[in-house]
């Protein structure tokens, strides 16, 4: 999203919104107060001032969706229609329209990226959450659920006060195939099963109604950025004309299913196709893409969007067609529905002049985009009136809302190292603390990008600094640590009981349009860190804030580094949750989401190839845990905490039969796989119960990841994710948890051509520790 041809769209618009005229300037006593006027933002179908809109079938909030849209865009005329399908429409006043603007943000909280929402005076800043890499590393779905929700109210609250719109385009979840990648800290990371679990908790806490409605919704959001896209800009490739060249294996396993589930599982409102090319096409201008998949496959009840001037960038960019009419037909005929920037706006009408589209394929875009309006409540009148007219300013950065950031960041934060004897700190016993490093005082950095202003920040220095005395150095002088300061640093670091490291990136070395070239920590914060550490006479604790993986084996492998914490970018409340871990008033449970690879991985693979699976005929080692054959620095799932649990296997399988006719030519002819079908997936299932116990003198909680390594066919995975399960234990404690494993939802794989299939033979569970084997047979 937010592409650089937007930037000055994106900044008139923030200057327009600036103006919004949210307070009265009152003197009185000869003092200046200020006082706001609570008016809600224009709305559709208000009766109140023209009395006349009741007679439109469209206004009458009883009739169903379908009735209400067909009335309405029936009473547009072709120019009218034409402005409908770009986000920052005009409305029409004859027919009590107003204006409406599509784009709004809700990656991690409410953000100010995208001009449907800004702050001010009146509400000054939002909840601010981890950047989505650290929650999804807290592998617990109902905290993904639980923070949609949070962030959907707070949309609601400003949305009545005039300050926010109701369409938001989040989530992310393209999957962080390669460990460059700028934009990988706005994803769930590298696993198709998280990432589609989050996908759909993530959507459903920002959609679902409070009230229980199924078809109606609290705010709509949108799954970005449909499909295989992860380069944005990488030595000079750039995503405006990037060609992904993807296996139909690799499409269908690895980068459609976050997108299905959220369409199927989640009932998403939106899906939004990316800049890229998939194949040599366009995803803006792909029918069996758009129409095919999401419209036909997948049966979205909703709008497909671009991102912002997509089209601009198929014509001018990628120069895939050869007049702008041509692309508006393009794209319209493909399935789009709504353009994020002005491109059909200024196109649309010719090319349906010219008989490149026809007009009822534009009154079938604008019915989906005003049926997702109707299911939002935007043409129902007054929405203080409504189910959630009651929110505003007061509902915004509530202490529990806070308190949930704080939460958040501590249930994703990963201690990958902890030498016995080294955390938790223990406060009472602690007379100096030396913080070095240019992340000590992070406050905006912590936010990560498609950030909106916070209720209020808690740094890093401040968190710590709550708890034990305190001396600082940065040590750099800034994240590229082109310059040392470290005589300073080491004379702090020689003279405290305890050295914490705060170090990694920030916008500046990763973003979106900014691709890393290496994994190596940026300038000479190896270092820094390396002599620091040499002169520490007590433990040195290298807290890491970056969205993605660092090599830093070097790190790993020095036994004055006691304890390396990974925090990714925890949002406002990171400096606070940092500390809570530190001195264990909270047992870490977070665990990796993605691989840690060593640097002469990227200097071996181009960001640019695609594909999944290894090629030992070339040397290509593969990508991600699934599939990658090399080694680690760290890997998908590792993560240590102050508790050690124990697994023990109390149910399993020892064989699966799947059921075959008796013509089935698998019944006298031995297959390496069946093809996944209808009739003998009904009741293809088993279950697997273990009992967990922490065996350790805290409370924690604990995920429990259940992997499957199948049978080598079809170039399968080596081990990928079934499920997981998150378990809070006291000390001493046991607790069961059970898996319900479907076969050919949860085991099926996919062959070379794209068909599902059930690979017959041994399958081996892997638990933690423990290890099953058991058979798929016929």
């Amino acid at each position: 999203m937010a592409s650089e041809h937007s930037s000055s769209r994106k900044q008139t618009h923030f200057n327009n919104v600036l103006c919004f005229p949210i307070a009265i300037l009152l003197f009185l006593n000869s003092k200046l107060l200020l006082v706001f006027a609570q008016t809600p933002t224009a709305y559709a179908c208000d009766v109140s001032a023209n009395p006349g809109l009741a007679n439109f079938t469209f206004c009458d909030a009883n009739s169903d969706v379908k009735t209400r849209v067909d009335d309405l865009v029936m009473r547009l005329t072709l120019q009218e229609k034409i402005t409908f399908l770009v986000d920052g429409t005009q409305g029409v006043s004859r027919l009590g329209i107003p204006k409406y603007e599509w784009w709004s943000e809700a990656l991690h909280g409410v953000s100010y990226t995208g001009p449907g929402t800004h702050f001010n005076n009146l509400v000054p800043g939002a909840t601010s959450f981890p950047q989505v890499i650290l929650t999804a590393a807290s592998f617990n779905v109902t905290l993904f659920q639980t923070i949609g929700k949070v962030v959907s109210t707070e949309a609601r609250a400003m949305y009545n006060v005039g300050l926010s719109g109701l369409t938001f385009w989040s989530p992310n979840v393209n999957i962080f195939r390669d460990p460059r990648w700028g934009r990988g800290q706005e994803t769930p990371g590298e696993d198709p099963i998280l990432s589609s679990k989050y996908a759909a908790a993530y959507v459903t806490g920002l959609q679902q109604r409070d009230d229980g409605s199924k078809d109606k919704l609290k705010v709509a959001a949108c799954c970005k950025h449909y499909t295989a896209y992860d380069v944005d800009n990488w030595k000079g490739i750039e995503r405006y004309t990037f060609n992904a060249v993807v296996t139909k294996q690799d499409m269908d396993d690895t980068f459609q299913p976050p997108f299905k589930s959220c369409v199927l599982d989640g009932n998403v409102a939106s899906v939004m196709c990316s800049y890229n090319q998939v194949n040599g096409k366009p995803t803006c201008g792909d029918f069996d893409l758009l129409q095919g998949v999401i419209r036909g496959d997948w049966n979205l009840n909703g709008y497909i969007v671009s991102d912002c001037d997509s089209l601009d960038v198929i014509f001018y960019n990628q120069k895939y067609t050869k007049t702008p009419e041509e692309t508006a037909a393009l794209a319209l005929n493909s399935g789009l529905d709504l353009n994020c920037g002005t491109f059909l706006a200024k196109h649309a009408e010719d090319a349906v002049k010219k008989g490149l589209v026809n007009e009822s394929r534009i009154d079938f875009a604008l019915k989906n985009n005003f049926a997702t309006l109707m299911r939002l409540g935007f043409f129902d009148g007054d929405p203080r009136k409504n189910v959630y007219g009651n929110l505003g300013p007061k509902d915004v950065c509530t202490p529990e809302n806070q308190e949930l950031a704080r939460e958040a960041a501590r249930q994703g934060i990963v201690l990958l190292k902890n030498t016995a004897g080294s955390l938790p700190l223990s406060a009472s016993t602690i007379k100096s603390l030396a913080l070095i490093g240019p992340n000590v005082n992070a406050t905006h950095d912590m936010l990560g990008n498609y950030e909106g202003s916070p209720c209020k920040y808690v740094s890093p220095y401040q968190g710590i600094t709550s708890v034990v005395p305190t001396v600082y150095q940065a040590g750099c002088d800034n994240i590229f640590c082109a310059s040392l300061q470290l005589d300073d640093a080491k004379k702090i670091a020689a003279a405290a009981d305890v050295v914490v490291l705060i170090m990694g990136s920030n916008q500046s070395v990763e973003r979106e349009s900014l691709d890393r070239t290496d994994v190596t920590l940026p300038g000479q914060q190896s270092v820094l860190i390396t002599e620091v550490a040499s002169v520490a006479k007590g433990p040195v604790i290298l807290v890491l804030m970056s969205g993605g993986g660092w090599d830093i084996q070097f790190a790993k492998a020095n036994p004055k580094i006691t304890s390396i914490l990974w925090v990714g970018f925890p949002g406002e409340a990171g400096g606070a949750a940092l500390a809570d871990v530190l001195f264990g008033l909270y047992n870490p449970s977070g665990r990796l989401p993605m691989t840690w690879y060593p640097q002469s991985y990227v200097e071996k693979v181009p960001m640019t190839n695609m594909n999944m699976r290894p090629d030992p005929a070339t040397g290509y080692p593969g990508r991600t845990y699934r599939f990658y054959t090399g080694e680690t620095v760290y890997s998908f799932g590792d993560g240590l905490s102050y508790s050690l649990f124990k697994h023990k296997h109390v149910q399993a399988p020892q064989s699966v039969t799947v059921p075959l006719e008796e013509e089935h030519v698998c019944r006298t002819t031995a297959c390496k796989s069946i093809d996944v079908a209808d009739h003998i997936c009904n009741n293809l299932a088993f279950n697997i119960h273990l009992r967990v116990k922490n065996t350790g003198k805290l409370r924690g909680s604990h995920t429990v990841f259940l992997f499957s390594s199948p049978p080598s066919v079809h170039n399968a995975a080596q081990k990928h994710l079934l499920s997981f399960e998150k378990i809070h234990l006291e000390p001493q404690s046991e607790g069961t948890v059970k898996f319900d494993v479907d076969v050919c939802r949860h085991m099926s794989m996919v062959d070379e051509l794209g068909n599902h299939k059930i690979a017959m033979g041994e399958h081996v569970l892997h638990i933690g520790d423990l290890k099953h084997s058991f058979t798929v047979r016929i």
